[in-house]
């Protein structure tokens, strides 16, 4: 199967990253520069008063992620998936969504990432391929798991949970721990980070933090599962995975889909400014992650994992265990 027009290619290697387009052949013309956020001419009203003024709104556009491989030296070529996402990381978000998807497990099972691009047309920069090693037990499969991303009548959560655990996934060990007031600062700390939410007001933003409480990445996306999927992506690109030492924390609410790349990644803390949903408490619950939902200076609910947090002061008189 022959390529589709020619591809800017990138050799994985740590700390590189799409956004830069720092790589070793000298491609950084062709690598894309993408715009996060857009502006836009609109009417604004306001106590009776309409004015025009110009609005800045967060950039959308699809990216195709594609899979190179070889099976007897010759190469094999599908189109994964198509996700609407915000320009920028497109690397780090096609990696972290195939880690997320169990197809690789490190940086090693991948030998370059590309944009591909049509000579004949403009340039969108729109379409990722991604190659892996020769010799990679390649299971796709795997994919045929999107059945319980979507609200199709007939699937239930337990089929969901026993999906994970045909994958291969398992519990987490117990540890480690943190304060219930690190838990209280993280969200002050994404928001003063948010550089595009602050303009925009129109972006999910995924945070990994260290135990710690100091915010050590962060990435925006129109899609709660890109942001999730950058952060991972970058960290296994620079070959810091697993992430048993870290704290999630997620701007929305925390859904099965985000918990399922969080046990993935092997993170034993997730906190969301929203809402779990009762299949993101029962996945933590079955892998031992700590759960927390709308995490906030005031304070936060523990739906699992409650032995990692530590009370402060008198915030906890004991550290009960949530109730069935």
């Amino acid at each position: 199967m022959s390529p589709v027009g020619t591809c800017a290619s990138r050799a994985v290697s740590a700390g590189s990253s799409s956004r830069t387009g720092a790589t070793a052949e000298g491609v950084v013309s062709l690598l894309r520069e993408a715009p996060p956020q857009v502006e836009h001419a609109v009417i604004r009203v306001r106590s009776g008063v309409w004015t025009r003024e110009r609005d800045v709104l967060a950039g959308e556009e699809p990216l195709e992620i594609r899979l190179l491989w070889f099976v007897d030296g010759v190469e094999q070529r599908k189109s994964i998936a198509v996700t609407m996402r915000t320009p920028g990381d497109d690397y780090e978000l096609a990696i972290g969504f195939l880690h997320g998807e169990g197809l690789i497990g490190s940086r090693y099972d991948v030998v370059d990432v590309s944009y591909c691009t049509d000579p004949d047309e403009p340039q969108m920069f729109n379409i990722v391929n991604v190659t892996l090693r020769p010799g990679l037990a390649l299971d796709l499969t795997r994919l045929e798991r999107h059945f319980y991303t979507t609200s199709s009548c007939g699937i239930c959560g337990k089929a969901a949970l026993e999906a994970l655990e045909v994958a291969g996934c398992t519990p987490l060990p117990d540890g480690p721990v943190v304060s219930a007031r690190v838990l209280q600062s993280l969200p002050a700390t994404l928001r003063a980070a948010q550089a595009v939410f602050q303009r925009t007001g129109g972006l999910h933003a995924a945070g990994l933090f260290d135990l710690h409480g100091n915010l050590e990445l962060l990435h925006e996306d129109v899609g709660r599962h890109n942001a999730l999927d950058k952060v991972i992506g970058a960290r296994l690109l620079a070959g810091q995975t697993p992430l048993s030492e870290r704290l999630l924390l997620l701007s929305g609410r925390a859904s099965f889909e985000l918990l399922q790349k969080a046990l993935v990644a092997r993170i034993p803390f997730v906190a969301a400014v929203g809402a779990p949903s009762s299949l993101a408490v029962q996945t933590a619950q079955a892998f031992n992650i700590t759960l927390a939902g709308f995490v906030g200076a005031d304070g936060f609910n523990l739906y699992s994992g409650v032995e990692r947090v530590l009370p402060a002061g008198d915030d906890l008189t004991s550290n009960p265990t949530p109730a069935e």
